[in-house]
């Protein structure tokens, strides 16, 4: 959850000093340093995303009896 946060938080700060900031510091263009910091937190997104979409886990019970099985699913609790 934390890297989903932190990508949230340099994209907002990236289009800040992207759309709002003009920064006069030789060597520094505050466009490219927006740019670079939304692109990093986008990545940073994506990466949080993925890595809790692939922590989560679906438990299933089959229990078969004569004539018929069920069958449940179910999430284990987050701290598991």
């Amino acid at each position: 959850m934390g890297a989903i946060v932190g990508g949230i938080i340099l994209f907002v700060l990236g289009a800040i000093a992207r759309f709002a900031l003009e920064i006069d510091m030789p060597g520094v263009d505050s466009a490219m340093l927006g740019t670079i910091l939304m692109v990093a937190g986008a990545v940073l997104f994506l990466v949080g995303l993925l890595l809790m979409l692939r922590s989560r886990k679906t438990v299933v019970d089959t229990q078969n009896a004569p004539g018929h099985s069920v069958s449940e699913r179910r999430d284990p609790p987050p701290n598991v």
